[in-house]
C-alpha cells in the first residue's frame, strides 16, 4: 500500500510514501505516529469498534458538542482510522492484510499480546521481511518487571525523575505533562527513522525494535545519573534550582515570579549591573560559579530580598538592557499568544466535521525542502473504514460480509 501525503499544493513530506500500520492507543504510541504523520507517512489507525481509543472518552474537555476529547485531539491529526475488532480470527486477518504492504508497524498493547494473536514481528516478518515492527511497552519485552502495567506517575517514580522534582522537603511532584509516554513516543520514532535508514543503505529487510518507557526515564536523567555516579550521593529536589549552576532558578517578585539564567561567568556581571549590585561582583563568596554554588545558601537569601522589591515587567526589562537570560512564568494563554509562537507556526489549526475548527500545537521539525504538514483532522472513529478495506482489494460484498460478522464496525457520520 503507497502512502499518499502530498498535501493540495504539491508538498512532499520527508516520509512521503511510506505507510505506517498504528495499532498503539493513549498517548505514546499515538504521539510517535502523530510525527512520522506530520513527515508524510500515511497512518493507518486501528482502534476496537464501539469505542476506538479510549483517549476520545477521556472529557471534559472537548471542542464544542464533539464527541472527541480535547486529548484525542491533539495527539490524532494525520491518521485514517479504520474499526477493526482484533478479538476476532477474521479482523486478525484483515490486520494481516494490511500489514503485509505497511512499511512500519507500531504497536503497545501488553507484553506477548501480539504473540499471542499471531501477530507478532516473528509473524508478519514471513510475509512482508521489510516490515519495521516498533513494540511500546512499560517495561520492555524482558526482565523481572516486563509483566507489570505501566503508568505515567509510576514511570516518573520509579526512574528517578520524581526524586529530583519539586521543592526540598516537600511532597514529589510529577512534571505536569505525561512526559514519560511522550519520551517514549520519541524514542519509537527516533528508533523507526534509525531501522528505515539503515533498511535503505544496506538493502536488507525490516527489524523489531523494542521501547520502554522506564528505559526512556533512565536515559533521561543524564547529568544527574552522572552527578549520582561521580559522588556516590543521590541528587536531591532543588525546585527550579540547578545542581551545578547559580543563580539558576525562580525567585518570587514583587507581583509575580521571575526565572533567570545566569549560565556563564560573562553573565554574572550583567546580572549584577542590571540590579545596581556591582559590589556583589567583588565578593569572594561569589567570584565565580562554584564559588557561588558552595555558597548558594547565602546567595539564594540575598537575591531573594533584592528581587522581591521588583515587579516582575521591570525586572524583565533591566535584564534584557543588560543581555540577561530571563522570563516570567507562561500559562498557556500567554503561551499561544506568543508572537514567537506565530512566527514559528507551532499554533496550528484544522477543521473538524463536529469540533469545528480545532488548534493545536504545531510540528517543532522544519525542513527546507520536506516541511512537516497538517492535511487530515483527527479522524471520527471509523471514518475510513470503508476506504481502507477497498484499498486493501476488499469488494462490496466481502466489506458488507465483515460488517455483518462484526470485523468491522461501518461508519455512522
Amino acid at each position: 500500500m503507497t502512502g499518499e501525503a502530498r498535501t493540495a499544493d504539491g508538498e512532499r513530506g520527508p516520509l512521503d510514501g511510506l505507510t505506517v500500520l498504528d495499532a498503539s492507543r493513549v498517548l505514546a504510541g499515538p504521539f510517535c505516529t502523530m510525527q512520522l504523520g506530520d513527515l508524510g507517512a500515511e497512518i493507518i489507525k486501528i482502534e476496537r469498534p464501539s469505542t476506538g481509543d479510549q483517549t476520545r472518552g477521556w472529557k471534559p474537555p472537548s471542542y464544542g458538542d464533539s464527541e472527541e476529547s480535547a486529548y484525542y485531539m491533539s495527539i490524532n491529526r494525520n491518521k485514517r482510522s479504520i474499526a477493526l475488532n482484533l478479538a476476532s480470527e477474521e479482523g486478525r486477518e484483515v490486520f494481516r492484510e494490511l500489514a503485509r504492504e505497511a512499511d512500519v508497524l507500531v504497536e503497545n498493547f501488553r507484553v506477548g499480546k501480539m504473540e499471542e494473536w499471531n501477530l507478532g514481528y516473528d509473524d508478519l516478518r514471513e510475509e512482508n521481511p521489510e516490515l519495521v515492527y516498533c513494540s511500546i511497552s512499560g517495561y520492555g519485552e524482558w526482565g523481572p518487571d516486563s509483566h507489570r502495567p505501566a503508568y505515567d506517575i509510576i514511570m516518573q517514580a520509579e526512574g528517578g525523575l520524581m526524586s529530583i522534582t519539586g521543592e526540598e522537603g516537600r511532597t514529589p511532584v510529577r512534571v505536569g505533562v505525561a512526559i514519560a509516554d511522550i519520551g517514549a513516543g520519541m524514542y519509537a520514532t527516533q528508533g523507526i527513522l534509525a531501522a528505515l535508514l539503515e533498511r535503505e543503505l544496506s538493502g536488507t529487510n525490516g527489524q523489531k525494535i523494542d521501547i520502554s518507557l522506564f528505559d526512556g526515564q533512565v536515559a533521561w536523567m543524564t547529568y544527574m545519573a552522572s552527578n549520582y555516579f561521580a559522588t556516590g550521593d543521590p541528587p536531591t529536589r532543588m525546585g527550579s534550582k540547578h545542581p551545578t549552576i547559580a543563580p539558576y532558578q525562580a525567585f518570587e517578585t514583587r507581583d509575580g515570579y521571575i526565572v533567570i539564567a545566569v549560565a556563564s561567568e560573562n553573565l554574572w556581571p550583567n546580572f549584577c549591573t542590571a540590579l545596581d549590585r556591582e559590589d556583589l561582583t567583588d565578593d569572594a563568596r561569589f567570584a565565580t560559579n562554584e564559588d557561588r554554588v558552595a555558597n548558594r545558601e547565602a546567595l539564594d537569601t540575598l537575591l531573594a530580598d533584592e528581587l522581591a522589591e521588583y515587579g516582575t515587567d521591570e525586572l524583565l526589562a533591566l535584564f534584557d538592557e543588560h543581555d540577561v537570560p530571563a522570563s516570567d512564568v507562561h500559562n498557556m494563554a500567554d503561551v499561544f499568544a506568543d508572537e514567537q509562537v506565530a512566527a514559528r507556526g507551532m499554533r496550528r489549526e484544522i477543521d473538524h466535521p463536529t469540533a469545528g475548527t480545532v488548534s493545536m500545537p504545531g510540528s517543532p521539525m522544519h525542513f527546507s525542502n520536506t516541511p512537516t504538514t497538517i492535511r487530515q483532522h483527527p479522524p471520527r472513529l471509523g471514518e475510513h473504514t470503508r476506504d481502507l478495506l477497498r484499498e486493501a482489494g476488499y469488494d462490496e460484498d466481502a466489506i458488507r460480509e465483515l460488517i455483518d460478522a462484526d470485523v468491522v464496525a461501518p461508519f455512522e457520520g
